[in-house]
């Protein structure tokens, strides 16, 4: 196990959110990774000092950029949307693209570099079909605003408003492998069972 840095972030020092722990202790050790939408690069240190992983990171924002930067992190500034077609195929182990989907304008083409760019895609989205956010709208009548989906809607960088079964219907249709997939209702794991019903996130491992 590898540690280096005096900023390092581990798994067990709460700084991971749920999806990145189960995407964290998914990966395999040594692997070459691309984290697309990368943030602040939490989950990209975690390989890179427990997992012993090439993390290399993709991000919009130009302050997450520089704090990663300074964890000593490979990340370039880039959007999802425009940049993933310079990357060549199959230059990753994994394309990891957490919790930025449902934030993109084509989804569908930027799913399709993950999967041409890593050997393997790893997709994690909020569930907008989640109980608490129907309750919302039926009982309601207004956008939720939950802890996973923290902030009204006039503010919300989500367009795309994909549930469980919406995903898991495209996968289908597009004849891509859903190796395994991974439910958190809170910060703990729920069974596939009426996931789209009970799970507030999903985790997706895919491969074309």
């Amino acid at each position: 196990m590898k540690v280096s840095g005096s900023n390092v972030l581990t798994p067990a020092a709460p700084n991971l959110r749920p999806d990145l722990n189960v995407i964290f202790r998914n990966i395999d050790r040594g692997s070459r990774i691309l984290d697309v939408g990368c943030g602040d690069g939490r989950l990209m240190a975690a390989l890179r000092n427990y997992r012993d992983c090439d993390a290399r990171g993709l991000e919009i924002d130009p302050h997450n950029v520089a704090t990663a930067v300074s964890y000593g992190l490979s990340v370039i500034q880039g959007d999802a949307d425009t940049d993933l077609a310079d990357y060549p195929d199959a230059s990753f182990d994994y394309a990891i693209l957490s919790q930025t989907l449902q934030t993109t304008m084509r989804p569908h083409v930027v799913l399709d570099h993950l999967l041409r760019i890593g050997e393997r895609a790893v997709v994690s989205f909020p569930n907008f079909a989640h109980w608490r956010v129907r309750l919302s709208l039926l009982w309601g009548g207004r956008m939720p605003v939950t802890r996973l989906l923290p902030v009204a809607w006039y503010e919300t960088p989500n367009i795309h408003h994909v549930t469980i079964d919406d995903f898991r219907a495209y996968v289908r249709e597009q004849g891509i492998t859903v190796e395994q997939a991974w439910f958190l209702s809170g910060d703990q794991l729920t069974s596939s069972a009426a996931a789209n019903f009970r799970a507030e996130h999903a985790v997706f491992l895919l491969k074309r």
